[in-house]
């Protein structure tokens, strides 16, 4: 059972994507670790994609439906891990410094802290991500 299954959320459909985003999608899903677009570009290359702006565009969408994360620490992109992120106001990524593995999850606890504190203060949010840098529990241990 996922996360998103526990805490009662339903599984998202997936929209219909275009060639260039399937590809992009494809690419970032079957990644081990996350990519920039550059990255991405030079994967994508023989299946018809030459110039970066068509990845920027597939990315922008992807990032839109939620099918993709961009971390913006590291200037780069990760397929979504929680199939019901989009019902979430706040995700969260731990980032490992040491091998580069990602670990996205959400939080409810946190995510009312952060609706408290912005109610409170007046501030209105688009958007909350947030990155945790450090050591996974592999890395960590080896340390």
């Amino acid at each position: 059972m996922s996360q998103c299954e526990a805490h009662g959320h339903v599984k998202r459909s997936e929209p219909s994507l275009t060639k260039n985003q399937q590809l992009v999608w494809d690419v970032l899903r079957h990644a081990s670790a996350p990519m920039s677009a550059y990255a991405i570009l030079d994967e994508v290359r023989a299946d018809g994609l030459r110039a970066p702006q068509q990845v920027y565009r597939a990315l922008d969408k992807l990032v839109d439906t939620s099918l993709v994360h961009k971390l913006e620490s590291l200037n780069a992109f990760v397929a979504c891990a929680q199939p019901c992120c989009a019902e979430h106001e706040m995700v969260c990524f731990a980032i490992c410094e040491a091998c580069g593995s990602v670990d996205e999850f959400a939080d409810d606890q946190i995510e009312q802290q952060f609706a408290e504190w912005t109610k409170r203060s007046g501030f209105v949010r688009r958007q909350t991500a947030v990155e945790i840098k450090g050591l996974c529990k592999g890395c960590a241990a080896q340390a």
